[in-house]
């Protein structure tokens, strides 16, 4: 690994402090777990919904109810997660041991959500939620500590977006290969036995992207609050400080709406097969869906360094308004609905690149104002709003489809049934941008980051 350089970084004339900015290597390993968790993450979120309702036989209001539960259970195990990294002190840190620990129990609670056995309705639904559960505690102890670590890397904020810059192109070639090629892939071997091993096969390369993290990876900013370095603080007043923190409110409101918006995603499949006329046509949008957002990406750190998260951000949140009003304009065309996807590809691309390096901003801030540091708190707290947001989404595709009267596995679908696909695809991402477009009006903190910095390093 190339050795971090150190940067200085100042504010209005005074006194500059060095701060170490990670190597390429480091920054290019960090990606790897990008690429990695997100493999899971994407064949859950774009697929269990559609295997559960089309390949399980379980209905889709039953499995929106399980999806909500578990998101639900998932949030609280997140604020939990967080303080658990918070305390936690190993010869490897504080968030990357759990790189090395968790990788292979979340890979085989993975492959469990794809093996569904056939021992009666009732039997299938417990054993659904069992394994959902599993999976969502495997992914919550892999997930907070590793978006912790980009807290814990750097304080520099430009080094924080390229790294976020770099993971999201991982992400966004991740979910590439994901959507592109599972359904194929699934579909060449047949049956449930498809979609086991398609899963088995990302489970295994995901392991080795996390473990390569681990390899690549330091942990180099200390906690300089004063209040921690007495003595631990109380889980109460931490909470408070986090509460008190108005831009984690505005970053956690931010990531609830979102991710109901990634929640929704699920139903692209069910659009592609009943709307559009072939459930192949879900590869294609894929495709058309992530191309552009990796394009994005390759060109955005300038942009970014000129002006800001928060306006890179806004970008994408007015793009998201523009896709549906392109796919609106004719529901029925493949043309129209592939360039409202090119155009929402490229939001999923603008935020991927800017949303986690804001939640770890934050953590500056808070510190700043209560004198108490609690970077995994801030994590899992902005993460437990992205697991509620999702649980959402997730849920209101199943319980709309189930109001409209969808029937798994039917050659065809009701006009109600259609007309709820056509919400879930155009109707409420519309509405999701606008309130994106208002949280984001109202984050400032990039402006005041560099005081903040200057500020903290004079009290060390």
């Amino acid at each position: 690994m190339q050795n971090a350089q150190k940067i200085q970084v100042s504010n209005d004339g005074v006194t500059p402090f060095e701060l170490e900015k990670p190597s390429k290597a480091e920054i290019f390993g960090y990606g790897l777990g990008d690429f990695g968790y997100i493999l899971l993450w994407t064949i859950v979120g774009s697929f269990l919904s559609f295997y559960y309702t089309d390949v399980a036989g379980i209905s889709a209001g039953v499995v929106g109810t399980i999806m909500l539960f578990a998101r639900i259970w998932d949030g609280v195990s997140d604020i939990a997660m967080g303080v658990v990294v918070d305390k936690t002190k190993s010869k490897h840190g504080k968030a990357r041991p759990y790189l090395l620990w968790i990788p292979i129990p979340l890979a085989l609670s993975t492959i469990f959500l794809f093996t569904v056995p056939d021992f009666g309705m009732n039997g299938k639904i417990v054993y659904a939620l069992i394994t959902y559960s599993l999976f969502i505690l495997m992914y919550t102890m892999l997930t907070i500590p590793f978006k912790t670590l980009l807290g814990l890397i750097t304080q520099d904020q430009y080094s924080r977006s390229l790294i976020g810059v770099v993971g999201a192109l991982f992400i966004q070639f991740s979910a590439l290969v994901v959507n592109v090629s599972t359904q194929p892939l699934a579909s060449s071997i047949g049956g449930q036995k498809g979609w086991t091993i398609s899963v088995t096969l990302f489970s295994v390369i995901s392991v080795i992207m996390l473990f390569l993290t681990f390899r690549f990876t330091k942990e180099r900013v200390l906690d300089t609050s004063a209040l921690n370095k007495q003595k631990k603080a109380p889980f109460s007043i931490t909470m408070k400080a986090l509460l008190k923190n108005k831009y984690w409110r505005l970053v956690t409101a931010f990531c609830i709406i979102y991710y109901i918006l990634l929640g929704l995603g699920g139903s692209e499949l069910y659009y592609a097969s009943y709307v559009l006329g072939s459930p192949s046509y879900f590869s294609i949008i894929s495709m058309v869906k992530t191309i552009p957002g990796l394009i994005i990406l390759l060109l955005i750190s300038p942009f970014i360094k000129r002006f800001g998260k928060r306006n890179t951000a806004i970008l994408g949140a007015a793009l998201v308004v523009l896709s549906a009003l392109i796919k609106f304009i004719d529901p029925y065309s493949l043309t129209f609905f592939l360039t409202g996807s090119m155009f929402y590809g490229i939001a999923k691309g603008l935020f991927s690149a800017t949303v986690y390096a804001m939640i770890n901003d934050t953590a500056e801030y808070g510190e700043w104002k209560s004198g108490i540091r609690t970077t995994g708190l801030v994590n899992s707290s902005a993460s437990f709003g992205m697991k509620i947001g999702t649980g959402v989404g997730a849920a209101m595709v199943g319980w709309l489809l189930a109001f409209g009267g969808y029937v798994g596995k039917a050659a065809e679908q009701s006009e109600s049934a259609l007309q709820m696909i056509f919400v879930l695809n155009i109707h409420l991402p519309l509405i999701i941008g606008v309130f994106l477009l208002i949280i984001l009006s109202m984050y400032k903190l990039d402006k005041l980051y560099p005081e903040i910095i200057a500020d903290l390093q004079k009290r060390t």
